[in-house]
């Protein structure tokens, strides 16, 4: 029997059926990945925890999943306790700043008022550990990360503070390590154009910094000294503050959150009704929530991963 081609009245709705189809479930897929990709947990919005800060910044938890942040302006660090209710940990804390508990639970301050890092202990006892760099004084630490087995890393870009009763900058805006004897201090970085946010893995392999002043973050390979090698750009994207999961993602802050996997690929995008995002952690009893200072406000966002960056 000779074969007799459909007639167009029938073929025309059979191809707009399939197109439609196709860009549907096409559509469809895309979606699916994107939110595959994401690590919000399934209907979880974000929410204002507190607000009236002046600025806050420079949030940490400890080994309890309390967090802890910055009212940089107001000279306080405020502790978020894990039952959801706020208290003045310490007024009257150095201008604070960056923030990091070790695996002691000493909590590490970047001390912007006179330049300094301090060391508070479980009872908050306050100990200048560096007030300067070979004799001369540091831009402002900024933003810290405390290292596994010991040492940490604190980025020192400058940012003029009306508060400062000090001569003009004195050195460039590096990236310094302290080995865990805390007597020998190295600028391990020295090429950024404003060093800022700064997180590694927990592992004590990789660090990651965010150049904010020429819009890039990058990562390093830890050597056992402390020193570091293989400088390769993650993202075209700088940050104020950084944090990590458990599946290696890093959270970059600015306009929001902005979260990359480990290959450097955007896969997330967290707005923060606030005009700017400062800095992240995860904490909580489970460290499965996001929490994020931006501004005037303190926020929290649950997740399906959990947080690495708490000692």
């Amino acid at each position: 029997m000779k074969a007799t081609s459909p007639k167009p009245s029938v073929v025309i709705p059979l191809l707009l059926t399939t197109l439609i189809l196709g860009c549907f479930f096409s559509t469809t897929l895309r979606a699916a990945d994107s939110k595959t990709d994401s690590k919000i947990a399934p209907g979880q919005t974000l929410k204002k925890l507190a607000g009236g800060f002046e600025f806050t910044e420079g949030p940490t938890c400890d080994a309890d999943g309390n967090v802890f942040f910055t009212d940089q302006p107001n000279d306080r660090i405020i502790e978020w306790s894990i039952d959801g209710k706020q208290s003045t940990f310490m007024q009257t804390c150095g201008r604070a700043n960056g923030l990091a508990f070790d695996q002691k639970g000493n909590l590490w301050v970047c001390a912007d008022e006179f330049n300094e890092l301090w060391r508070i202990d479980r009872g908050n006892k306050v100990t200048v550990i560096v007030k300067d760099y070979k004799g001369k004084l540091l831009n402002g630490p900024n933003d810290i990360w405390t290292c596994p087995g010991g040492g940490l890393y604190f980025t020192d870009p400058y940012y003029k503070r009306p508060y400062w009763k000090r001569g003009p900058k004195e050195m460039p805006e590096c990236v310094y390590y302290l080995g865990p004897d805390l007597k020998k201090l190295d600028r391990v970085i020295d090429d950024l154009k404003q060093p800022n946010g700064i997180i590694g893995t927990p592992d004590g392999k990789v660090l990651y910094v965010a150049d904010i002043g020429a819009h890039k973050t990058f990562r390093y390979d830890i050597q056992p000294d402390g020193s570091l090698k293989n400088k390769q750009l993650f993202c075209e994207m700088g940050s104020d503050g950084m944090t990590i999961d458990n599946e290696g993602n890093i959270y970059l802050t600015g306009k929001g959150v902005t979260v990359f996997d480990v290959s450097g690929k955007q896969i997330d995008q967290i707005d923060v009704p606030e005009p700017w995002t400062a800095n992240v952690c995860f904490g909580g009893r489970s460290r499965d929530t996001l929490f994020i200072t931006a501004s005037k406000g303190l926020y929290a966002l649950k997740t399906e991963v959990k947080g690495v960056d708490s000692q």
